[in-house]
């Protein structure tokens, strides 16, 4: 496997990432027995960074079990920000929290050190500053080597590095947004400006939350809203260019989640790109694609399908800023409105 420098941290990564969500038993493997067989296949192929975060359920419990005798082959990372509990100074990035999160998951993750720690998401009630404090003086103290963010905007991203600067604070080292055949959004500010700072990335969603497996066809939107699925495997628009890239996968003599994978870490400026496999036979199949390399001709047509810098219909739990949530922040009071 070749191994990629994680921006400016110095830190050897795998091109792909195991992502720990789905060995939290109550949302994905029930047997943490079977997610540390997982785990140890994936350490055993040639993948050393492993991502979870406190508000994944249990998840930091059984990756921290499963790890051990094997820590130091491992660069480990966990998020904080995530609500845990109903108390509302259980979530965000102030320092009262990050102090007592940080705490939490090491002891959940059986360890005296977290590699990449990172905010979840991006906590507009906080200074960014303040965050950055808090970090800093993790790092300074051991408990964690590196910082980072995700799915933080491209201005966001700018602000944190100049404060950092401002401060003589540390600076975040990674980012981690959503990208895919169907999410290419990033590509327009947020991967130029990681590049342009040096920020490593590691991408999440690069099978499309499932889309991108080829299991999910056009025409089944009634049986999976039964099921429960996520209201993006609904989305026409996302379902219309699947089928295309299931025929250029087929052109192309690929299983489409190879196709799907290749393309994510093609990008210059993508480190790793997580994967989350529920079973061994998922990530058998995800870690026979690790060395398929894609032909300028197919990211080509690619590019014909899904234009660069573009988004396909709505992707789940994406961030949606404030300035989009509260129309008090898009609309002036009905006093001080008048015609032009």
């Amino acid at each position: 496997m070749q191994y990629r420098t994680l921006g400016r941290t110095g830190i050897k990564v795998s091109p792909y990432a195991l992502g720990a969500l789905m060995f939290a038993t109550s949302v994905g493997n029930p047997d943490p027995g079977d997610s540390a067989r997982i785990i140890h296949r994936a350490l055993d192929a040639g993948i050393n960074l492993i991502d979870t975060a406190d508000a994944y359920g249990d998840s930091e419990e059984v990756v921290g079990k499963a790890i051990e005798g094997r820590r130091d082959s491992v660069v480990l990372a966990t998020k904080v920000s995530r609500p845990m509990g109903d108390d509302p100074n259980q979530q965000g990035a102030s320092r009262r929290w990050i102090m007592t999160a940080v705490e939490n998951s090491l002891r959940r993750l059986r360890t005296d050190h977290i590699d990449l720690y990172q905010i979840q998401r991006p906590d507009p009630t906080t200074d960014v500053e303040e965050t950055l404090s808090a970090l800093s003086d993790l790092i300074h103290s051991g408990k964690v080597r590196a910082i980072g963010t995700s799915t933080m905007p491209a201005s966001d991203i700018v602000e944190a590095q100049w404060a950092a600067e401002r401060r003589g604070l540390e600076r975040f080292h990674t980012e981690q947004p959503p990208y895919s055949l169907l999410d290419r959004g990033i590509e327009r500010e947020v991967l130029p400006v990681a590049q342009r700072y040096r920020v490593g990335t590691l991408v999440w969603g690069p099978l499309g939350q499932g889309l991108l497996t080829g299991r999910v066809r056009k025409g089944q939107q009634n049986e999976l809203r039964r099921a429960g699925f996520f209201t993006h495997l609904n989305d026409e628009h996302r379902l219309d260019a699947v089928e295309r890239f299931i025929s250029l996968a087929r052109e192309a003599g690929l299983p489409l989640t190879h196709l799907a994978m290749a393309f994510a870490i093609a990008h210059p400026v993508v480190t790793s790109a997580i994967v989350g496999p529920r079973t061994m036979s998922h990530l058998d199949d995800l870690l026979a694609g690790v060395d398929v390399a894609l032909t300028d001709d197919i990211l080509d047509r690619i590019d014909e399908i899904v234009p660069p810098g573009t988004d396909v219909g709505t992707l789940d739990q994406a961030y949606v800023p404030p300035a989009l949530q509260r129309t008090s922040l898009r609309r002036r009071p009905v006093g001080e409105r008048s015609a032009a």
